[in-house]
């Protein structure tokens, strides 16, 4: 499929060893100097807040250090010219994401840290070749949409909209192998690497399976693009965003009573000179993310930008690390330290605060606003023991991140089925943690990381509908993690948009 490209960057060839340009050391910038005149995070110099070790930050960043480093959770493929091969091609490729764009929202991150805008990331656990087509993509978007109008109602503030789409394929597992009735293959990693039926031939590494990722994430952003700026998500089609088994149900009717409220606003601000065809009514801005773990595809697809010289990776706006590649010393955050993309940092209860105020050292030196999300995966209990502890550390080193939940991984068990699952008052639940333990500290619940679909799927248990462990197998189609329906996805936003009004009128703030 044919896309637009836009924009100044640089496509020859970063696979050879190209040192960073270094600066000179740094006081801190001045709030009015946008993102774009940052200097890069790979700067050692320091601002105000306490220092980690300097042995923790080595000299100098290439794109190929991580090479030095620890490697987790990468395959083995078994034909390393082949390998060679396909990350040639997709060096030469276009970039997916441009640099403009991941400075953009690197900046509302930033107002995210500050409590003046909200966070909403969401899409699928693992994106899959076989379940790729528009429909799928478009009541994604569309969910999420509805998911914003309902937060920006009730928070009265900006609404960054961040999918898991459009790259998000490779998968971390806890064990390399799996082993089933005595046979013994390669764990499944991703469509991006291997196959998930259980054969040897599925399962052995394709490098050529990154290709058929790199097409589908292009195209996938390529339509994202078109239903946010080509009118599909005007603010006038408010009340037409329901999907069709959210129609009659109570999230289905608590949003259509949204919506005739917004519509009536919009008629307001019609009559007061904003037409519907302002930019601003007619289109909304969208950015992708994904985990950064295949580390060869993240580095073929890293560029560096001709307007600020600064190192990109272009097959998303924004990253993560996650919990089981966040080593200090590790090739990811090696690279990702490298790259001036906005980042997150997967955060479980085995965090120790002193080992977060370090890593976000490393990935953030300049300790620039918007450039680290925390997202927080514990479960409600462990989060309110843990979770303050890592904010005053946090708070202490004079770090600014932006705190976000995730409130789906730490709340994972196994129906009597056998199924994956998650309960839905365990997910409301830790999130409710989240803004109570955000209330007690004084600081900012910066927004929220979840795992859904535009599908009606019956993959987590309970919501307002209840599906039971017994209903799981009827649309039960994630081959992955479980994850929210539209239906309960709606109803979890109502409950955030709730507790973001609630601070609003205690903060005194409203809509200006």
């Amino acid at each position: 499929m044919a896309f637009a490209t836009t924009g100044s960057i640089s496509c020859k060839s970063l696979l050879k060893p190209q040192p960073v340009k270094r600066h000179p050391s740094l006081t801190h910038l001045p709030t009015h100097i946008k993102p774009i005149s940052a200097v890069h995070s790979t700067d050692p110099s320091k601002s105000s807040k306490s220092s980690s070790p300097s042995t923790l930050i080595p000299s100098k960043w290439i794109l190929q250090s991580w090479k030095t480093k620890k490697a987790l959770q990468l395959p083995e493929y078994p034909d390393e010219l082949e390998l060679e091969s396909v990350l040639k091609t997709l060096e030469s490729f276009p970039p997916i994401v441009f640099a403009g764009e991941a400075r953009s929202l690197e900046e509302k991150l930033g107002q995210a840290a500050m409590g003046r805008a909200f966070l909403l990331q969401g899409g699928d656990c693992a994106e899959s070749f076989k379940e790729f087509n528009a429909n799928n993509i478009r009541d994604t978007f569309r969910v999420i949409l509805q998911m914003s109008v309902v937060l920006m109602f009730g928070g009265q503030m900006p609404v960054v909209k961040v999918g898991r789409m459009a790259g998000q394929f490779a998968k971390p597992r806890s064990d390399p192998f799996e082993e089933i009735d005595g046979v013994k293959l390669p764990s499944y990693r991703g469509d991006n690497v291997n196959g998930d039926a259980f054969d040897e031939k599925s399962r052995v590494p394709d490098p050529h399976r990154m290709i058929r990722a790199y097409t589908q994430s292009a195209a996938t952003l390529n339509l994202l693009r078109a239903f946010a700026t080509g009118g599909y998500a005007a603010m006038q089609r408010v009340t037409h965003w329901n999907l069709d088994f959210t129609e009659h149900s109570e999230q289905g009717d608590r949003y259509r009573e949204l919506a005739h409220r917004v519509d009536e606003a919009l008629g307001f601000m019609a009559a007061a000179g904003l037409t519907p065809d302002h930019p601003i009514m007619t289109t909304t801005e969208f950015w992708t993310s994904h985990e950064c773990l295949l580390l060869p595809y993240e580095q073929a697809l890293t560029r560096e930008d001709s307007t600020s010289g600064l190192y990109y990776d272009c097959s998303a706006h924004m990253l993560w690390v996650g919990e089981r590649t966040r080593q200090l010393d590790g090739a990811h955050v090696e690279f990702l330290r490298g790259v001036a993309n906005p980042l997150g940092i997967k955060v479980s209860d085995k965090m120790d605060p002193n080992e977060l105020v370090k890593l976000i050292d490393i990935l953030n030196p300049k300790n620039k606003p918007g450039r680290i999300t925390v997202i927080v995966r514990m479960g409600a209990e462990n989060l309110r023991v843990k979770l303050p502890h890592l904010i005053r550390a946090v708070r202490g080193a004079g770090q600014i991140v932006t705190w976000v939940s995730d409130p789906m991984h730490g709340n994972t068990i196994k129906a009597p089925c056998g199924l994956k699952t998650r309960s839905f008052d365990s997910i409301r639940n830790e999130l409710r943690a989240f803004f109570d333990v955000h209330d007690q500290e004084g600081s900012y619940p910066g927004g929220v990381h979840l795992e859904m679909t535009g599908q009606n799927v019956t993959e987590c248990v309970g919501g307002s509908r209840t599906i039971t462990y017994n209903d799981l197998s009827s649309r039960y189609h994630t081959h992955c993690d479980p994850r929210l329906n539209a239906s309960q996805s709606l109803e979890l936003a109502f409950n955030i948009a709730e507790r973001l009004r609630k601070k609003r009128i205690a903060s005194g703030k409203s809509l200006h």
